[in-house]
């Protein structure tokens, strides 16, 4: 068998099981492509797309082939290769049709320079192995419906085909007895799972919570646009939002599909459906959708395990809400969804209805390219299962490097390792596997209970950086993969912030069946011990939650900076905190301390008027740097007599800021909870006393002011000078 006539072999055996094939095209990049030329030419006018970063490919964006479907896709591998390009490709091609790989000679990829994308400073594309690409390679010779063929002698390795059986012939779905969406809703259905799915999001009429899960490619976001036109044809109002917008495209090209067929869209317009009857289907982008504007009737949450629980649980506010989510996917996973969100859904007064697609819609069940593409970028990784670990011990546990190649080479401890760092993240990508096999400045740490994987830390090594790119990042440069250094330098203008070398943690998991027991403080401290002699600061950054920060403040590390605007995913503010490890690294965690300490005194009535006073009296707390107020005589007594006797608050605001913000960096024991909150919302956000009372529940604007008076009498106590002591004394 020749090339071509394997080409033709692969393209009617895809075409009979309505599965795909992959064919590997090895060797010198030019042979590739004139090989991939012969083999599209082959296919019989089959839509094709080359997707390459030079002049022979017709796109670079492999993310524009997303939503789309291609008889055959050619993915140049040579330079600039990506795993998530790899990823969003094999979700484009259809069922019959032929994936293309251009790869260098497979036995000599590996060892070819590596991705430069990975070479973070200070280390250079020579130090990028290529582990990711060895294990690729493996998986291309060895799995079920991929080719091989090597261009510069003409050999196929492996023809790839696999004599499948022709696909069970299926009764087409119908509309169920007691469906309320329009027939024509059912009818647009292609599988039994759709109608289910279609007939579970009736509920969204009402109230109630849905969550739709499914693989790439079983219509899961068709079912949602099909429910989203049903309930906009009845003149409701449905807010649809996702990570971004072309996330949601197929709900929006479903829902106007099914408005057109009912005659009943009025328009379409910037993201807006418009009904006949008064209905509306419209997109906004999760920071805008929280909070509900307009008081939609029901919200659907497209994609929603790339979206973090903080924003999932907001829309739990609506009267109706569907999640709609991907359960092995490259931009969100539903095992992550399920162990952060699933909890908190349950705790909602929503009644909830689950249900899964499993049946392929563009292929055939057991596509090979489906499950090769699995394996190969391990989107079903998964931690040990429960039972395994569950009466698991931190004491019992073995400290254990996880080095690249031995992971690369053992699949069950990738997979566990891999699996549990999905969970740490709710936006985990093929490159993140990349990553973690071949980038050079990342280490990997684990706890294991019997030859499982209970914790693993993820570290990322930045800094040590010379002095000519240090000036270059002050002036405005982006340096890769120095996240810490990066924000103290380019942001906070420190400019020697990237000489001392340290270590910041990436991502810090632990099994959800023994969570909260003591691995992840016992794997931090292993960490420390192993690395504490070799650097100058362990480092964190991450969207601040009370719960977060109290984890990192309890294993060392102190907050030295709060950014100024929320995560536009997230919608969090971020926190970095360091724990110093030697002279150079204590020196710099001290004066950002100190700045950072000096910011926040201002900066909560400015850009930060509206975090959280949870966060706020949490990163404050966790702050490592002294504060005296230093009031002026006048200041005390203008402070002690709105305590004790007849002052007023605006008399000094100022000196109330300072005391406040003294009080919450060392709190005093004598504060609750609800006085801090008060400290941190009125005298350092600055907001007017209407809305701090309504916002902390205080019965009047009267009462929210002498609970002040109350909360900042300890702070007299500890800080006050003569002239407080005095004007107390008048009233005393």
């Amino acid at each position: 068998m020749d090339r071509a006539e394997l080409v033709t072999a692969l393209a009617a055996e895809a075409e009979r099981a309505n599965e795909r094939r992959l064919l590997t095209l090895a060797g010198d990049r030019e042979r590739g492509f004139d090989a991939a030329s012969d083999a599209v030419a082959a296919l019989d006018d089959a839509d094709a797309t080359v997707v390459s970063p030079h002049e022979r490919g017709d796109t670079d964006h492999a993310a524009d082939l997303l939503g789309t479907t291609q008889d055959a896709v050619v993915l140049d591998c040579h330079e600039g290769f990506s795993a998530n390009r790899l990823g969003r490709v094999v979700g484009a091609v259809d069922g019959g049709g032929l994936l293309v790989l251009l790869t260098p000679p497979l036995d000599d990829w590996p060892e070819r320079p590596g991705d430069e994308g990975l070479a973070v400073p200070p280390f250079t594309v020579d130090d990028v192995t290529g582990h990711f690409r060895r294990r690729l390679a493996e998986t291309l010779r060895t799995h079920p419906g991929v080719a091989v063929v090597d261009v510069d002698t003409g050999r196929i390795e492996c023809d790839g085909l696999t004599d499948p059986q022709p696909p069970q012939t299926c009764t087409p779905p119908s509309t169920p007895a007691d469906a309320t969406f329009p027939d024509a809703a059912y009818n647009a259905c292609l599988t039994t799972d759709q109608v289910d799915a279609v007939q579970a999001l009736e509920t969204l009429d009402g109230e109630g919570a849905v969550v739709v899960e499914a693989d790439r490619g079983r219509g899961k976001s068709a079912a949602a646009g099909l429910a989203a036109g049903s309930l906009a044809a009845a003149g409701r109002d449905i807010l649809v939002t996702a990570p971004a917008y072309r996330n949601a495209a197929e709900v929006f090209d479903r829902a106007a599909a099914l408005l057109s067929t009912l005659d009943a869209l009025d328009g379409r317009d910037d993201h807006v459906l418009t009904a006949t009857g008064g209905g509306r289907v419209r997109y906004l982008d999760p920071d805008a959708a929280t909070a509900l504007p307009d008081d939609p009737d029901a919200v659907i949450v497209d994609e929603a395990a790339a979206l973090p629980v903080r924003r999932l649980t907001a829309f739990l506010n609506a009267p109706a809400v569907a999640f709609v989510t991907t359960v092995h996917g490259y931009e969100g996973t539903g095992r992550g969804f399920d162990v952060r969100f699933r909890e908190r859904l349950a705790e909602s007064d929503h009644a909830v209805t689950s249900v899964r697609l499993d049946d392929p819609i563009r292929y055939a069940a057991g596509d090979p390219v489906e499950v090769w593409a699995f394996r190969a970028l391990l989107l079903d990784a998964r931690p040990a299962v429960d039972q395994l670990v569950a009466d698991a011990d931190p004491a019992d546990a073995t400290y254990r490097r996880l080095d690249a190649a031995e992971l690369a080479g053992d699949e069950h401890l990738l997979r566990e390792a891999f699996g549990l760092l999905v969970l740490a993240h709710y936006r985990t990508e093929p490159d993140d596997l990349h990553r973690l096999l071949d980038a050079p400045n990342l280490t990997c740490r684990a706890l294991c209970v019997d030859g499982h994987v209970v914790s693993v830390a993820l570290l990322a090594r930045e800094g040590g950086l010379d002095a000519s790119l240090r000036e270059s990042m002050y002036e405005g440069q982006r340096v890769r993969g120095n996240m810490l250094p990066d924000v103290l330098t380019s942001q906070l203008r420190d400019i020697d912030a990237g000489a001392p070398v340290g270590y910041r943690v990436l991502r810090i998991a632990t099994h959800h069946a023994v969570r909260s027991s003591g691995f992840g403080s016992r794997l931090l401290t292993s960490c420390h011990d192993e690395f504490d002699a070799d650097v100058d600061w362990f480092g964190v950054g991450f969207g601040a939650t009370p719960r977060l920060v109290r984890f990192w403040a309890d294993n060392g590390y102190r907050t030295v900076h709060c950014s100024t605007t929320r995560n536009a995913t997230s919608g969090e503010y971020s926190a970095l905190m360091l724990r110093p490890t030697s002279p150079d690294g204590q020196e710099l965690h001290d004066r950002h301390a100190r700045r950072f300490r000096a910011r926040m005194r201002d900066g909560l009535s400015d850009a930060l008027d509206d975090l959280s006073p949870d966060v706020a009296r949490a990163i404050l707390r966790a702050t490592d740097a002294d504060f005296d107020p230093e009031l002026t005589p006048h200041e005390w007594r203008v402070v002690a007599a709105a305590a004790y006797g007849p002052g007023l608050y605006d008399a000094a605001p100022g000196a109330f800021r300072s005391l406040a913000l003294a009080g919450l960096l060392d709190p005093v024991d004598d504060h609750t909870a609800s006085e801090e909150r008060l400290l941190v919302r009125k005298p350092l956000q600055a907001h007017d006393w209407e809305r701090v009372a309504d916002d902390l529940d205080y019965v009047s604007t009267r009462q929210c002011m002498r609970s002040l008076g109350e909360a900042v009498k300890p702070l007299i106590e500890r800080y006050g000078t003569d002239a407080a002591s005095e004007e107390r004394q008048r009233y005393d």
